[in-house]
């Protein structure tokens, strides 16, 4: 394990207004409406992608909280090939994985036909701007090296 060059901690004290810059638009994406489970489920697949664990931890437990089922957590880097994530769920995942993993600067076609398909404009728009904020803090939890409770808990032991 990397040693951590900065806790969030410090990020919130050395970047006061970038913490709560990203706070508000936290709050804006849990207040547009859309499911609460449907959004850690796409902000702990940006996080796999992007592999951060301080997002994966912080995630995965809100995602409990909101009574997503164990099962999809468990399965959710293999959502495409599990039986058990609705039409809404994929859709979201997809534009997830398509906003995450800019290929060439473009996203295709079929991610957004599949998104505008299950969501209104003023939800994919909220559902995008949830997206690019995980992408946010995945890129300073990776590049600080936040490190989850957990592992911060083990390396104080």
């Amino acid at each position: 394990m990397s040693a951590s060059r900065m806790k969030i901690e410090d990020f919130k004290r050395l970047a006061p207004a970038a913490y709560a810059a990203l706070g508000a638009l936290t709050r804006a994406a849990s207040e547009s409406g859309l499911e609460a489970g449907l959004l850690e489920l796409v902000k702990i697949r940006a996080s796999q992608i992007n592999g951060c664990a301080y997002c994966l931890h912080y995630h995965l437990g809100l995602a409990r909280r909101h009574d997503v089922p164990q099962e999809q957590l468990d399965l959710v880097a293999g959502w495409r090939e599990a039986p058990n994530f609705s039409a809404r769920e994929r859709a979201a995942l997809t534009w997830t994985e398509a906003l995450t993993r800019l290929t060439d600067g473009e996203v295709p076609e079929a991610a957004y036909a599949a998104a505008a398909a299950q969501f209104s404009e003023a939800e994919l728009a909220s559902l995008s701007a949830a997206i690019g904020l995980i992408n946010a803090w995945n890129r300073i939890g990776i590049g600080f090296r936040f490190l989850p409770a957990l592992a911060t808990a083990q390396v104080r032991a």
